[in-house]
């Protein structure tokens, strides 16, 4: 096996592998050997059958397979001999008109991690902004928790149906004079301006009173789950069975029991240490930004540009998809196209970081568990149906790179934990107001780093998708990213968001509304998560030869 090297330049590397024809030919045989004696055949005893008719019948296949292997085997002794930690998988491709009886020659491309010096942890200082709970906030989300709790109580006979009033009713839905399966409900609640039922229904209610029964005439949205109803025109004949109006909720120890609690005190207790997880969780993102920033600033590295590609274009399809649900689609697109640069630059950013947490991590023996990984395989695998979890579960034992990038968040966490511990940190109690204005600053102040240029900031209903978590999984920096889980089934949707109880024919169900593609970055500067796909390798038959996982 002869290696030479073809290319290094920066942090890209080639090579070309030749495999002699003899040393497959030999290994073929040892194989041949090896499981002839396994083999069956009519007139031959088990174990009898002569290697030249195994080879006959088996030998193409047994070729191939030992192929891949040495291929692979050539692959590992690169990476060995040349002491390389791919950024990503390998591309490796068998040379053109190879067949068998000539000698293979491999060519394999990769990127590698950059060398990177661990970086000085020491002299860290961070501000924890601290928001205190008031009495008045407990307050506050008590009637709002009272306010969700609302009940109904009957209505005069002569009340007509307004906002905010619930009607209970039946109602049958037809296409073209036929009812639909799943068409079809007895005593559903209804509360005009909920906006739970397909757009028209609850209007076309409004002004209803007990006992009337009345036909309406709508039209499905477009988008419609149940492909059968969707852009479809559908009649309903509806009977009013009854009419409420929203009851009185005294906020006192009764309605307290009635949700299972001691008293009054008991809730409010409940619902101080819920906004005090709710300002801790800002009060770390507020830090977060800060040490991450302090990171970038101090380290400017070259990053492999697979990776880099692989992150943007999970931003970018984060992106379309979220710009497609806004209300005006092609606008949404014209805005982040124009800031394409920006968010190639993030993605560069979030590489860089996640290959400084991991490297960090390492120097400091920061690991996830046995036990807390398969608390999260657990925790995974539970958005499957319950058939497919057993199934999920036995790909991430299986795929040590899917299982890496299951790790990463809280590889991640610990990471950032450990240095939280190192720094001096200072605190300073503040309102909840200027938290979230400090956390919106200091993504201002990314603007001017130049491994996270920032578009001009444009307010925007939400943050970008793009910014999911920030730095979201450095420990797949060091990795080459899993593929992708085996999909799972989506359930069936639920009608009316589940507020209504029926299947997903459910003609009154409306979709729920997309979030809507922001048009502000937020976050996303400090993101880490250099996710990659990772390309599967094609077998000799397709002129490309399988390489085995070598990021470890």
């Amino acid at each position: 096996m002869q290696i030479s090297e073809t290319k290094n330049d920066g942090l890209a590397r080639a090579y070309t592998v030749k495999i002699p024809a003899g040393e497959i030919a030999d290994k073929v045989t040892a194989e041949i050997k090896k499981i002839a004696p396994q083999v069956r055949m009519p007139g031959f005893r088990p174990g009898k059958v002569p290697a030249n008719l195994v080879k006959k019948m088996h030998g193409e296949a047994i070729h191939a397979d030992v192929l891949n292997k040495t291929v692979r085997e050539s692959v590992d002794k690169v990476m060995a001999e040349n002491k390389l930690r791919p950024a990503m998988q390998p591309a490796v491709t068998l040379g053109e008109g190879y067949e068998e009886g000539k000698d293979a020659e491999v060519a394999i491309e990769l990127e590698v991690l950059p060398a990177i010096e661990t970086p000085n942890t020491d002299g860290l200082k961070l501000e924890r902004l601290i928001v205190p709970v008031s009495d008045e906030a407990v307050d506050e989300a008590v009637a709002k928790f009272a306010e969700g709790q609302k009940s109904f109580v009957d209505a005069k006979k002569t009340h007509k149906a307004g906002e905010g009033d619930q009607l209970i009713i039946d109602f049958v839905g037809k296409l073209d004079g036929e009812e639909f399966e799943g068409g079809k409900a007895e005593d559903a609640p209804l509360e005009i301006g909920a906006g739970r039922f397909i757009p028209g229904f609850e209007e076309q209610l409004t002004g209803a009173k007990t006992g009337e029964e009345k036909t309406i005439t709508v039209t499905f949205p477009k988008d419609y789950p149940a492909a059968h109803l969707a852009g479809k025109e559908a009649t309903f004949d509806i009977t009013v069975k009854a009419v409420k109006v929203p009851g009185e909720t005294k906020i006192d120890d009764e309605f307290a029991k009635t949700l299972g609690l001691e008293g009054l005190d008991k809730l409010k207790e409940l619902l101080k240490a819920q906004l005090e997880q709710e300002t801790a969780g800002l009060t770390r993102t507020q830090m977060k930004r800060q040490l991450l920033d302090a990171l970038a600033a101090g380290h400017d590295f070259p990053v492999p540009g697979q990776m880099v590609d692989a992150e943007f274009e999970q931003i970018w399809q984060q992106l379309q998809h979220e710009a497609s649900h806004e209300e005006d689609p092609e606008a949404a697109m014209k805005e982040i196209e124009a800031e394409k640069d920006d968010y190639r630059k993030i993605a560069e950013r979030r590489v860089r970081l996640g290959l400084l947490l991991s490297e960090i991590g390492q120097a400091n023996g920061v690991e996830v568990t046995g036990q807390e990984m398969q608390m999260l395989v657990q925790q995974a695998a539970q958005q499957y149906r319950p058939e497919d979890r057993q199934r999920f579960m036995e790909y991430v034992q299986s795929e040590p790179m899917a299982a890496a990038q299951l790790r990463a968040p809280l590889y991640e966490d610990k990471v950032v934990d450990f240095l939280f511990d190192k720094a001096a940190v200072t605190e300073r109690e503040v309102t909840r107001e200027e938290l979230q204005a400090a956390i919106e600053a200091e993504e201002g102040d990314a603007e001017a780093k130049p491994a996270a240029k920032k578009a001009p900031a444009k307010k925007a209903p939400a943050k970008k998708p793009a910014a999911k978590k920030a730095d979201d999984a450095a420990e797949g920096a060091a990795k080459p990213a899993a593929k992708k889980a085996p999909a799972k089934k989506a359930p069936a949707k639920k009608a009316d968001d589940a507020a209504e109880g029926e299947a997903e024919a459910k003609p009154t169900a409306k979709k729920a509304p997309a979030r809507k593609a922001p048009a502000k970055k937020a976050a996303a500067e400090g993101e880490a998560k250099p996710a990659a796909k990772k390309a599967p390798a094609k077998k000799p038959a397709a002129k490309k030869a399988a390489a085995k996982d070598t990021a470890e």
